[in-house]
C-alpha cells in the first residue's frame, strides 16, 4: 500500500493519541473529517493500522523490572521454533520475543515485579519449555529511549 503525506500525518496523530477525534485529526493534517475517516478505514483494512492500544506504565501495576533474556535452542527445526513460540505466547509476562541472527536464537523482553518474581518465572515457566539449550538474562537498569515509528515517505524504488 502506498502512503502519501496525509496518510503519514494521520498515522503521526494516531501514534501520539489514538483517541483523537476525526475533527482533531483533520485539523492537524489539513483534511476534513470524511477524507480522514476514509483514509483511516483504508489503512485499517490494508493492515497498516493493526489496532488501537493504551500505553500503561508497568510500574503502576507493580512490574518494576524489565529483563531481556537471550535464548539458544537445542534445535532449529520448524517444529522446535513453532513450539517455542507457542509456549512463549502462553507466558503473560513475555512482552516481546524476537527470533534473531547471531549468537542467540531469541531475544525476549519480560516484565517482572522483582528478582524473586523473575526467579519464579524462570523455574515455573521458562525452564519448562522444551528445547532451551542456554539462556542469559540482563536486567534493564534504565530505559534510555522509547519512541514510536518514524513516519517518513518510503524511499523511491529504483527504476
Amino acid at each position: 500500500m502506498r502512503l502519501d503525506k496525509f496518510d503519514l500525518a494521520i498515522l503521526g496523530v494516531l501514534q501520539e493519541n489514538a483517541r483523537a477525534s476525526l475533527n482533531e485529526i483533520g485539523a492537524a493534517v489539513g483534511l476534513s473529517s470524511t477524507p480522514c475517516w476514509n483514509r483511516i478505514k483504508r489503512m485499517e483494512s490494508e493492515g497498516v493500522i493493526r489496532g488501537y492500544t493504551v500505553n500503561i506504565d508497568p510500574a503502576a501495576l507493580g512490574f518494576m523490572d524489565t529483563v531481556i533474556v537471550h535464548v539458544t535452542l537445542e534445535s532449529h527445526s520448524e517444529e522446535t521454533l513453532y513450539e517455542f513460540g507457542r509456549a512463549l505466547a502462553q507466558v503473560p509476562e513475555v512482552l516481546e520475543a524476537f527470533l534473531v541472527s547471531g549468537d542467540y536464537d531469541y531475544y525476549i523482553r519480560i516484565a517482572v515485579r522483582d528478582t524473586r518474581d523473575y526467579e519464579r518465572l524462570l523455574r515455573e515457566q521458562l525452564y519448562r519449555i522444551p528445547g532451551i539449550r542456554h539462556s542469559k538474562s540482563s536486567f534493564v537498569l534504565r530505559r534510555l529511549k522509547e519512541s514510536m515509528l518514524p513516519l517518513m515517505p518510503p524511499a523511491p524504488t529504483p527504476t
